[in-house]
């Protein structure tokens, strides 16, 4: 049997165990999926051997860390420096990077997206951006200090600081912070996403299977918003087909994937 685990901290919160499980029972494909708490993220590699992985996803704060320990990279990961997907092949571990694929499918129904305004700047943050640049959406990042945002800069998106802020309008803007994960905060002081929602169509929160008090303030603002469950979904059909090597119909791992929402 195949095992496969998410990383993260904190992780019981995360639903990939759930929807991978249920791709692989309803499939009859012989592999498990679990959970692995690490706090530190230099340990990824040698966790993942020890633990006899065949695969695992990452998530926050690790998705950097996992970029240093592949042996390789590949695809759309090795232009951002951001994994979050690893595959154990024959001893190597091999990097990709499912996040931003996954959250273009999540913001379709929005339509023609042409600015976007990213909260944040951390491995998610860098992978979307990079995404969008990609297909020629403009894209403003907004983080609490200047010291991550040399590389929103070196790609050619428009920055600030909390402190320097200027608003326009914005098609979509975009929480890739963990705030709100574990706690009630908002992903900057509250006067600047007021400003920033006032300035919006459209709000996504990469959280998922919580209405974060970004969104509250978006729902108390009638802004149509989503959470990250249609990100997760996109990502983890991408995973889950790395995972299984393409053995598996892709329309076959979304259906059921997408069933394991009612569980």
């Amino acid at each position: 049997m195949k095992l496969f685990s998410i990383f993260g901290d904190p992780v019981s919160h995360s639903r990939s165990p759930i929807m991978h499980n249920c791709v692989f029972k309803n499939l009859n494909y012989n592999a498990c999926y679990t959970r692995t708490h690490l706090l530190d993220g230099s340990k990824l590699k040698e966790t993942f051997f020890s633990l006899g992985l065949s695969g695992a996803n990452v998530t926050v704060p690790h998705k950097e860390a996992a970029f240093n320990a592949c042996d390789e990279i590949r695809g759309f990961a090795s232009k951002v420096g951001v994994v979050n997907t690893l595959i154990n092949e024959n001893g190597k571990l091999i990097g990709y990077n499912t996040d931003a694929d996954g959250f273009m499918f999540a913001i379709e129904e929005f339509g023609d997206v042409k600015e976007i305004l990213i909260l944040g700047a951390g491995g998610t943050a860098k992978a979307l951006a990079a995404r969008f640049l990609q297909d020629g959406i403009k894209v403003s990042v907004i983080n609490r200090s200047q010291g991550r945002l040399s590389y929103f800069q070196e790609i050619g998106c428009e920055c600030f600081s909390w402190d320097n802020f200027k608003v326009k309008k914005y098609d979509l803007v975009v929480n890739t912070t963990s705030a709100g994960l574990k706690d009630e905060e908002l992903p900057a002081p509250k006067e600047i996403i007021d400003v920033i929602l006032d300035n919006s169509s459209f709000a996504a929160d990469a959280i998922y299977g919580k209405l974060t008090p970004f969104l509250k303030l978006a729902l108390e603002k009638n802004i149509t918003f989503k959470d990250g469950s249609d990100m997760l979904l996109g990502q983890g059909v991408l995973a889950n087909e790395l995972f299984v090597n393409q053995e598996l119909k892709k329309e076959d791992i979304k259906k059921h994937m997408q069933r394991s929402f009612n569980l």
